[in-house]
């Protein structure tokens, strides 16, 4: 099953990092957050990854590329002719392809871009700006039990975000914004997706959470996994102060590998 992770956004409320390079790409602890992301997802044995850029897509494809420099040991030899030996080489167990889905484009129209990546089979995708420990085999062990088109993974956190009203089956029946205070759960991102949400989607002006999530709730098709434990998103400095201090801990949440 491939993982698709949103990436070409421009990640204006943290400018003070994304003018120099896309949001999902601005480090914690010194690798990059959609690094961290794609280690959860490794640890559960999903290793084929389809990065939905837009926004500078070249830095991350510049840093696939080099990831060798970026993990190993290197020497470069100028005694030999600008030599380069890379020493105690470490690499993933990843395949992982960056595909320019535009600079402007929207979040559902991203996802409708890398379909001939993904074909007729199911997937996974989430946000290349959020970390968390949910148990992603469980999550999919749960898709599978239902059968419906969608299913997202919802936390409880206080902050701003669109509130889901789900019923006592686990079906979310709508979205509407958060009041202060509110309490509800949210859509955490961490999904699994019939190749059937493709169909949700008519092109490049699609905002996913807006038109496909919504017209899935009304039809019934899409079903909540409730996570518990740890999610975090990064949407500004704050919160990336916040994950840099609970990495620097040595025990950060998400660091399940």
């Amino acid at each position: 099953m491939k993982v698709v992770l949103l990436a070409g956004g421009y990640g204006t409320r943290i400018s003070e990092e994304s003018q120099y390079k896309p949001k999902p790409m601005i480090e914690i602890g010194g690798m990059p957050i959609l690094w961290h992301i794609m280690k959860e997802y490794s640890h559960y044995g999903f290793n084929e990854f389809v990065i939905c850029a837009g926004y500078k897509q070249h830095v991350i494809k510049e840093w696939f590329a080099n990831y060798f420099l970026y993990t190993s040991d290197v020497t470069f030899d100028f005694t030999k002719g600008n030599d380069i030996i890379v020493h105690n080489k470490y690499s993933e167990k990843w395949k992982v392809t960056v595909v320019n889905t535009g600079l402007n484009t929207m979040t559902g129209g991203r996802i409708k871009r890398i379909q001939s990546y993904i074909g007729n089979e199911p997937f996974l995708m989430t946000y290349g700006d959020g970390v968390c420990d949910v148990n992603i085999k469980e999550l999919v062990d749960f898709h599978k039990s239902h059968g419906k088109v969608a299913t997202l993974t919802a936390v409880q956190v206080e902050q701003q975000k669109g509130v889901l009203d789900i019923g006592g089956d686990n079906a979310v029946h709508s979205f509407r914004e958060k009041n202060a205070n509110d309490g509800a759960l949210i859509n955490a991102g961490y999904m699994v997706l019939q190749p059937e949400i493709f169909d949700y989607i008519d092109g490049d002006e699609t905002v996913f959470e807006k038109y496909p999530l919504v017209k899935l709730a009304e039809q019934g098709e899409l079903m909540s996994y409730k996570h518990t434990g740890f999610w975090q998103c990064m949407d500004n400095k704050r919160e990336m102060d916040l994950l840099e201090k609970l990495w620097n801990s040595e025990n950060a949440p998400w660091k399940v590998w």
